[in-house]
């Protein structure tokens, strides 16, 4: 058994959690995590600066097409960062997960 980690990036903390509700009111997430960050990158032919949020979505492997429609749906970034990223856990806590999300395909 093994879950994925969704990793997004947003421009602020109520941006972050609202996705997350709407992901975790569809039952396409189990857990969300939100951490500050500073981010720097090439937009528009210059190089910005800014701080950011991340959040970590926890979910099964099958729910990452539909996990990444709906963050791409609603996203406030016309470019969003959305990053799959392969995980393994203890048993107990991959079983939560798959109890906690419902099965996409």
């Amino acid at each position: 058994m093994a879950f994925i980690i969704v990793y997004v990036t947003h421009e602020n903390l109520g941006n972050a959690q609202r996705m997350a509700a709407h992901l975790l009111k569809k039952r396409l997430i189990a857990c969300a995590n939100f951490f500050p960050i500073k981010s720097s990158y090439w937009w528009k032919g210059k190089i910005e600066n800014s701080q950011e949020i991340v959040s970590l979505l926890k979910t099964r492997k099958e729910n990452w097409e539909k996990v990444k429609s709906e963050i791409k749906k609603i996203h406030s970034y016309k470019t969003p960062c959305i990053i799959k990223i392969g995980a393994e856990a203890n048993k107990d806590y991959e079983s939560w997960i798959n109890k906690e999300t419902k099965h996409f395909q």
